[in-house]
């Protein structure tokens, strides 16, 4: 078998009572690493400390990755436009908690012979939250129903940490009156900025 030290480095191909008699002078495990190699490859390590920093970095991917959550919010092709402005209200909640959004639009009866209505709604929708979201995947229709799936904008996190300056609060006031959204989400500072100017 091919000898492996601790460092990685090559210490040859040795017999295994002579690999067994290097591990217990140094007070290490014999592991082997490559078993279907010819001759197989073993290595001298500590296999406790070995099996600790594994989940160790296990640990801190888990950590790293962030978990996608995908919301459901449901639509009729008769809504009115109190209750769309309540649905995009919760559409754009979810995506500022940058979470998935699965739009459904769920067809009664004869309205299935007119998706174009439906896909019209979804179309509204997703522009009316296109500062949040992008179309991730386009409306289609699976039997009695049509689906589309918004994802989070990523650079909405980023606009958020950063306080606005006098530059980017008059080029607000050009494009016109600020989002509803947003004045509920701005902290005390924002609130006192607001009445100062």
């Amino acid at each position: 078998m091919r000898l492996v030290d601790p460092n990685g480095g090559q210490i040859g191909i040795k017999s295994i009572e002579e690999a067994r008699w290097l591990a217990n002078e140094l007070g290490l495990d014999l592991v082997e690493v490559a078993p279907d190699a010819r001759p197989p490859v073993v290595r001298l390590m500590d296999y406790g400390k070995f099996k600790y920093e594994q989940s160790v970095k296990a640990r801190e991917a888990r950590k790293k990755q962030t978990r996608t959550v995908i919301k459901e919010v449901q639509f009729r092709p008769k809504i009115g436009a109190g209750d769309f402005e309540v649905k995009r209200k919760r559409v754009e909640k979810f995506l500022r908690d940058h979470d998935k959004v699965k739009v459904t639009m769920r067809f009664r009866g004869r309205e299935v012979t007119h998706p174009e209505i439906g896909h019209q709604i979804l179309r509204r929708l997703a522009e009316s939250v296109e500062d949040y979201g992008v179309v991730e995947v386009p409306p289609r229709l699976e039997g009695r129903q049509m689906t589309m799936v918004l994802a989070p904008v990523r650079r909405t996190k980023e606009t958020h940490q950063s306080e606005p300056d006098t530059a980017d609060v008059a080029d607000a006031a050009a494009d016109g009156p600020p989002d509803t959204q947003g004045s509920q989400t701005s902290d005390s500072t924002g609130t006192s900025q607001e009445t100062q100017q």
